[in-house]
């Protein structure tokens, strides 16, 4: 009787498992399938082709794939390479509390090809993929202006603090935070734009805005003072290193694939002004496949005239990590990293450079995003990565980060679970 296995069964995403598959015949031909629906209905799957042991057995973990949506030896490849069967969606868990995502793993003879399956598979099982752990909760924020979700690890605390920031879509994005809470971090997941009753559009950034934020988040009694971290994507990396660069309080941030220049919004803090660089819209270009391609949109802030836009990062005191893709195609990251550690004190900031990993570097249960639709764009944005680099750079980088946030907040008391 042939048996598909994951194990553990029921496990954090961003968490290994084992996969493996017994009672097929000696040097037996199958593939492998991993699909699963995310909360609209969308369908992501991956496959690869193996052929059996001997034994009539495979081990993800030592068995290369032949081929499919991966070659060679990958343990997580059926989960790391899932692909969405309508273009241009990302994987994207929205209700962090409401589940886990149900990953289906199925066996079938020989090669399959077809989108979908016509024969039964020869076993089936399931795995489950959290984003909260056991006891983790999670309690709405809406106090003065500051509009998020805070996620606590169980037991008293207190624990070291943590405000994730994502991009240029706004709305509130939380399957991070609650990664982050489930290893030990409170984690506010912080909304700037497009959310509630926030400004429907980013048009200025108002440091007192994410000022509130942090305090609010310090005073809060379980969260372990006296600074805390940030960490940013994209829009939210600019965000993130201004907050490190006027907020006392921020003495760890994780900088992922963002700039270090004001770019379409100004920044208002008090009496300082700080002037954007402006947008070029039309030097964005469409790719084959309609995307549209903006590494080109982006000033290049080495002009002399572009100077006054810079954050002055010189003035961080806290520790910061710079994540950069080197094919990311939103941005040229890497340049805007190097072009911000180029000002700060060489102490201050460690540099974690991947190449072939894309803009949208994310905990490792995620799936590369090359492209994929976001509000307020008329078309898909090309966003870049390998898919075998980009889920490697993805593992790396988010053991790092749990180390750096630990490390310069004080150190965590709670392990996974799951």
């Amino acid at each position: 009787m042939v048996e598909v296995t994951v194990t553990p069964r029921s496990s954090l995403s961003d968490r290994g498992v084992q996969v493996g598959v017994r009672g097929l015949s000696p040097s037996q031909l199958v593939t492998l399938r991993s699909w699963l629906r995310d909360e609209r209905g969308e369908c992501f799957q991956a496959r690869a082709f193996f052929r059996a042991t001997p034994k009539g057995d495979l081990d993800l973990g030592v068995t290369p794939a032949l081929g499919g949506s991966y070659c060679g030896v990958c343990p997580m490849g059926l989960f790391w390479f899932l692909q969405p069967l309508k273009p241009f969606r990302r994987l994207l868990r929205r209700n962090v509390a409401g589940g886990p995502f149900l990953v289906h793993l199925e066996v079938f003879e020989g090669l399959l090809m077809a989108p979908e399956p016509r024969e039964p598979p020869l076993a089936s099982c399931q795995a489950e993929r959290w984003y909260l752990g056991p006891g983790v909760t999670r309690v709405p924020v809406r106090e003065g202006r500051v509009r998020g979700s805070l996620f606590l690890p169980p037991g008293p605390g207190p624990f070291p603090g943590v405000i994730d920031l994502f991009g240029g879509a706004g709305g509130l994005i939380e399957f991070r935070a609650g990664l982050l809470a489930s290893r030990g971090f409170a984690v506010l997941a912080l909304a700037f734009f497009a959310f509630e009753d926030l400004p429907p559009a980013l048009t200025t950034l108002h440091m007192e805005y994410f000022e509130e934020a942090a305090e609010l988040l310090l005073h809060h009694p379980k969260v372990r003072g006296p600074g805390l971290g940030v960490l940013g994507v994209s829009k939210g990396a600019e965000v993130a290193l201004a907050m490190a660069t006027f907020l006392p309080q921020v003495v760890a941030t994780v900088w992922i694939n963002g700039t270090a220049f004001l770019h379409g919004n100004p920044l208002v803090y008090r009496d300082l002004f700080i002037p954007p660089i402006p947008y070029f819209p039309e030097r964005v270009l469409f790719t084959d496949l309609g995307a549209i391609d903006n590494s080109a949109v982006f000033g290049d802030p080495r002009d002399p005239k572009y100077g006054p836009s810079a954050i002055p990062v010189e003035r961080i005191r806290g520790k910061v990590l710079f994540v950069v893709g080197e094919a990311d195609r939103s941005l040229n990251s890497k340049l805007f990293a190097q072009l911000a550690m180029a000002r700060m004190s060489p102490e201050n900031c460690h540099l974690l450079s991947y190449p072939g990993a894309g803009h949208l570097i994310e905990p490792p249960g995620s799936p590369l995003c090359s492209i994929s639709s976001i509000r307020g764009t008329p078309r898909p944005i090309l966003w870049g990565g390998e898919a075998q680099a980009h889920a490697k750079a993805q593992e790396h980088s988010w053991q790092e980060i749990i180390r750096f946030l630990g490390s310069h907040l004080g150190g965590t008391k709670a392990t996974p679970k799951l």
